[in-house]
């Protein structure tokens, strides 16, 4: 079972979540030490078992027999929904592969909250996560963001806050709309709204907390056709200094498009091999 934990304020643990919890024979948590004080905090006593991406690969064969021999285990993340930016997906992988039953408590999510509280949602959006850290990637998932005509949610480190402001705004340009979103629903939560220019402004200072950022989308884009797109792209990954092959896999993981067909359009627009 993937539960939902409060990404804040312990107030949020839904009704089903705590009988899941209660009534399971073991959590797996990515933190042990945070998924007892949680446990704790509501007076459930339950065995706690860490299961993060170093040991996963150890221990799936044992967690998998477990589960087939009936044991009722509760995948948990430090906060939020597991696998969303979270580690869990080797298990819930090997889970459905190996025919078992999955079942998912939802609750608290940073990305909804963070999209409803920015005033930019309304319709559809794009969730990315953490962006690539750095290099060739980085600027071609920058470009896509800039492009789409759907707001953008992503997460990042509140010190490295200022500067991926900077790069939105040299990328998207001034009088995008954004929000800053920090401390979701705990004691000191705020949402900075304004244009990204305003916002590097308002943030020079530093960010503390948790914080989540939703970037409006690129109204414009609608008259711009799918092949103008893939090509912008392609060429900001191309002048970087990617080569055809590396361009073309990264420009198709920050479009979502598949890999071959953006290395042909590389090919066939002379971009050479």
């Amino acid at each position: 079972m993937l539960v939902s934990t409060p990404i804040g304020n312990l107030e949020d643990l839904t009704v089903r979540a705590l009988k899941t919890l209660a009534g399971c024979d073991a959590v797996l948590a990515e933190d042990t030490r945070r998924t007892r004080a949680l446990l704790a905090s509501q007076g459930i006593e339950r065995p706690v078992e860490r299961l993060d991406d170093h040991v996963v690969g150890a221990r799936l064969g044992g967690v998998l027999r477990r589960i087939s021999e009936g044991a009722r285990l509760a995948l948990v993340s430090d906060a939020g929904t597991p696998l969303v930016s979270d580690p869990g997906a080797a298990l819930v992988r090997a889970v459905l592969d190996a025919g078992l039953a999955l079942e998912v408590v939802p609750g608290a999510s940073a990305v909804l909250a963070a999209l409803a509280l920015s005033g930019l949602g309304g319709g559809g959006f794009r969730f990315v996560g953490f962006l690539p850290r750095g290099g060739p990637a980085r600027r071609v998932a920058l470009l896509a963001l800039a492009r789409d005509p759907l707001p953008t949610v992503l997460f990042e480190a509140p010190d490295r806050v200022h500067g991926t402001l900077g790069e939105l705004l040299a990328v998207c340009g001034p009088g995008r709309r954004a929000a800053v979103n920090r401390e979701l629903t705990k004691v000191h939560e705020e949402c900075l709204r304004d244009s990204l220019e305003k916002l590097l402004e308002r943030t020079e200072s530093g960010v503390r907390g948790e914080v989540t950022v939703v970037v409006d989308g690129r109204p414009e884009l609608a008259e711009e056709s799918p092949e103008e797109a893939l090509d912008a792209a392609l060429d900001a990954a191309l002048a970087s200094g990617m080569g055809p092959s590396d361009a073309a896999r990264e420009v198709a993981r920050a479009l979502g498009l598949k890999r071959a067909e953006v290395y042909r359009r590389c090919l066939a627009r002379g971009a050479g091999g």
